[in-house]
């Protein structure tokens, strides 16, 4: 059967403007359709509609996420809710039998995490958080230089950023510096996609401890508007170090050194361009004599791409459910373990920074 034959069916859950983009990913996929949104107001949905010129003969919408989780037409759904919405909704769309793809932060803590998933579990859908740079062809490229270990060596360090400067209209009034909508601030928004690169980096294995450094800065509600904390891993003796933040300038940093090469880019959560994409490799590195000079260059790789990686996530999470629905395959764990890592970390940088910046062993 042709990949575009059969399309999942997606509804989205939620109405914010991360959904606009993930809207057009959804149409630019082959094997994915919208079928679907809701929001809290019918007014809200159609006003989303309209502003992505939706067909309303083609795309249903509803004034509550209960109507559209009923709708036995919708496969999977999309929910870019705020991060305190997401056990309750995503608990409730696996007891629906919708798969689920959800905005990152996945949750306030491990513990939330493993409800919704014990619940994706329990109803065979399959759940992947919407993290787009994962899906990237130069994502995996990047792996494979890497994991060569006669150019690139073992890890020794990692150090990732994401910043970016709120208006002020931002730091009064978005839900991601509001304590009752996500109470994370810029550590589960910016600081997920850091954690991430880090863990992914080391191939998902969880540090020996996590310390966060004494420079964490707080709204007057308490929400964290830019942290920094360091990772260790005892065995490898890797040393990594983050920084995210609301108000900083614009940041998508990784750099990576090995015992033999090294690797860094700028774009690693949204690509410079959409049709393409790059990173730096140095391997063998030396100075010259004298110390005037380098004897090599960095090496520029690019990665064209025919799909822009948020349609690239929406395809591999479609090919997933469609072998649910349409073969009967089990649902894909592996990336709601990468979730689960992401979580336990950020979950630890949390405990540190509550501690007074105390060391967290894992």
């Amino acid at each position: 059967m042709a990949e575009n034959e059969n399309p999942i069916r997606f509804g989205i859950l939620g109405c914010a403007e991360i959904a606009r983009k993930v809207c057009r990913a959804i149409h630019l996929s082959p094997n994915a359709t919208l079928v679907a949104i809701a929001s809290r107001s019918i007014d809200k949905a159609k006003q989303f509609a309209a502003r992505n010129k939706l067909s309303s003969g083609k795309v249903k919408l509803y004034g509550s996420y209960e109507e559209l989780l009923d709708d036995p037409i919708v496969d999977a759904v999309y929910m870019p809710l705020p991060t305190t919405l997401h056990v309750k909704w995503g608990v409730m769309a696996a007891q629906k039998g919708k798969h689920l793809l959800l905005e990152k932060p996945t949750a306030l803590d491990v513990n939330m995490f493993d409800e919704m998933f014990e619940a994706c579990e329990c109803n065979g859908v399959q759940f992947m958080d919407a993290s787009m740079w994962y899906h990237h062809p130069r994502t995996a490229k990047m792996k494979e230089v890497m994991s060569n270990s006669e150019l690139f060596g073992r890890v020794k360090s990692i150090h990732s950023s994401s910043s970016y400067c709120g208006t002020s209209q931002f730091l009064e009034n978005d839900i991601r510096v509001k304590p009752d909508l996500d109470s994370l601030g810029a550590l589960g928004d910016a600081g997920w996609y850091c954690i991430g690169a880090i863990l992914w980096t080391m191939n998902q294995k969880l540090p020996t401890t996590v310390t966060a450094l004494p420079t964490t800065q707080r709204n007057s509600s308490g929400v964290i508007l830019s942290c920094s904390a360091s990772l260790y891993w005892d065995e490898e003796q890797t040393i990594a170090t983050f920084y995210c933040s609301f108000i900083s300038h614009e940041t998508m940093d990784l750099a990576v050194s090995g015992s033999n090469g090294s690797l860094h880019f700028e774009d690693f959560i949204i690509p410079y361009e959409e049709n393409s994409a790059a990173f730096s490799f140095t391997s063998g590195a030396k100075f010259v004599d004298l110390h005037i000079g380098w004897n090599v260059k960095p090496k520029e790789v690019e990665v064209p791409t025919q799909l822009p990686q948020e349609a690239m996530m929406i395809q591999e999470f479609s090919r997933l459910v469609k072998g649910i629905r349409d073969v009967g395959v089990q649902p894909d764990t592996t990336w709601a373990q990468t979730s689960r890592t992401t979580q336990q970390v950020l979950d630890a940088v949390k405990i540190s920074i509550d501690n007074g910046y105390k060391v967290v062993e894992m």
